[in-house]
């Protein structure tokens, strides 16, 4: 906040993972065995017997299957498999004899080098290839969960689908439409249809912050040849896909598609990485927040918001449950703890801040509606409220005059914060104490709020 065309996962920013992904058990039961899939059966060019390369095997079979049956009913023409085929390459130990001597990974009209492949995952269309490196797989895999792996193999394959029915003139459209591939296949996966990978709603936490690791770097250009969006438009493209199937990942990614990646402005904003002073976001808040819910709920009367240390006040069950955060409806307070919320959540960045506020002032609006706070669904309620909220300000709602130093804006990389910050702490009882969602829920309800608005259906008010 402030007053070679190779369709590539980008995987430069997966040595320091902006979150650990947190995950807690949703259905509580084992995820079902994987069945392996013998290299007799599908085969993968300089595929070892290692634990990494079986299991991209068993993902890539496993994308063949989806895409064998989702291909010719969204797109009407029959599956093509891979014409060049699949490669992996063991960039740490590379044994080029077990590739073609004159193409390596690639194919006569593109030859390539196995060692170009370090640190990536990639789709190639003159050659019809996807290429992998199985020390990346592996790495995203210990960091992120083995299920990253084939999310990442999904979104390559959704580069071959767009190479067989065709490319759009923007990358970040294509990136993000690849991952909403990814997250139509995963769902695939989370309903039982796959035999040879497994994933359970409780483990996608992490394979969503395994995607916004790989987001672009937070000011870069939406419109660089190599964009692949920001770390919400990369999650959101997921979700879609997850929630909604092909159908969407195929309806939605035209020219209005709107994207949250943006360029800093300015050296400031590019030096602090588009942070505001920690002390100066309270009256960001006020400047906002209020605007926002009297907008559209009559009679709303604006929470005021108090800071505390450590200790919850006695309003209600804030103290009894030590929270850290909660909307106090007897005097109309948001109480927040600065020392085991606010300050950390600043490490994430100002928006993250915002975040922690911004929860329970939507509770208030909701009390004002004559709706309850303490089920399940209104916990839903309360987080897509405050993807609508973060939607206002992105939209430039709080800045109706750019020459004015008393409005207030988004800065790049403000909603990655906003779900970084769910995925964070969305889950613990001391934040969210009411809800029943994983993190990856959570960033949906933001995401439907973000993009649908504040509607009965979208954020639960009717």
């Amino acid at each position: 906040m402030r007053q070679v065309s190779r369709r590539a996962v980008v995987a430069a920013a997966v040595g320091s993972a902006l979150i650990s992904g947190c995950t807690t058990s949703i259905d509580g039961s084992p995820a079902p065995p994987v069945t392996d899939v013998s290299a007799e059966d599908f085969a993968i060019t300089a595929s070892s017997d290692s634990p990494v390369d079986q299991y991209a095997r068993n993902a890539m079979a496993d994308i063949y299957t989806f895409w064998e049956q989702a291909y010719p009913e969204y797109y009407g023409e029959e599956f093509t498999p891979l014409q060049g085929g699949i490669f992996a390459v063991d960039t740490e130990d590379i044994d080029y004899s077990l590739y073609p001597e004159d193409t390596g990974v690639g194919c006569d009209e593109l030859p390539i080098d196995p060692a170009e492949v370090e640190g990536n995952a990639f789709y190639q269309q003159d050659c019809d290839v996807v290429v992998y490196d199985s020390v990346l797989l592996r790495d995203l895999g210990e960091q992120f969960g083995p299920f990253l792996g084939p999310a990442v193999m999904a979104h390559e394959m959704g580069h071959a689908m767009q190479g067989r029915f065709g490319f759009s003139e923007a990358s970040i459209r294509d990136e993000t439409q690849a991952d909403c591939f990814a997250g139509a296949f995963t769902r695939w996966v989370v309903d039982g249809n796959a035999e040879h990978v497994t994933v359970r709603v409780s483990d996608l936490d992490s394979v969503l912050v395994g995607f916004i690791n790989l987001r672009d770097q937070p000011g870069s250009s939406p419109d660089d040849g190599s964009a692949h969006g920001s770390g919400f438009d990369r999650a959101a493209g997921f979700y879609q896909g997850y929630d909604e199937g092909v159908a969407a990942c195929r309806d939605d990614y035209g020219p209005d598609r709107v994207f949250t990646a943006t360029e800093f402005t300015t050296e400031a904003d590019l030096e602090n990485e588009g942070n505001a002073p920690y002390d100066e976001i309270p009256s960001i808040l006020d400047a906002s927040l209020p605007v926002f819910y009297e907008s559209f709920v009559d009679g709303f009367e604006a929470p005021a918001v108090e800071f505390f240390d450590g200790t919850a006040p006695g309003c209600g069950d804030m103290g009894a449950e030590d929270r850290d955060v909660g909307w106090c409806e007897t005097d109309n307070t948001v109480y927040v703890d600065e020392t085991d919320l606010l300050q950390p959540a600043y490490d994430i960045g100002d928006f993250a801040v915002a975040m922690a506020v911004a929860l329970p002032y939507a509770e208030a609006a909701r009390a004002t509606l004559g709706l309850p706070n303490d089920t399940p669904e209104a916990t839903v309620s309360t987080v897509c409220l405050t993807g609508t909220y973060t939607a206002a300000f992105f939209n430039g709602d709080f800045d109706p005059d750019p020459d004015d130093e008393q409005g207030v804006t988004l800065s790049p990389g403000d909603v990655d914060e906003a779900i970084l910050f769910l995925l964070s702490y969305g889950q613990t009882d001391a934040v969210l104490p009411n809800s029943d969602d994983a993190g990856f829920e959570l960033v949906g309800a933001f995401r439907d709020g973000f993009v649908q608005g504040a509607g009965a259906e979208a954020c639960g008010l009717s």
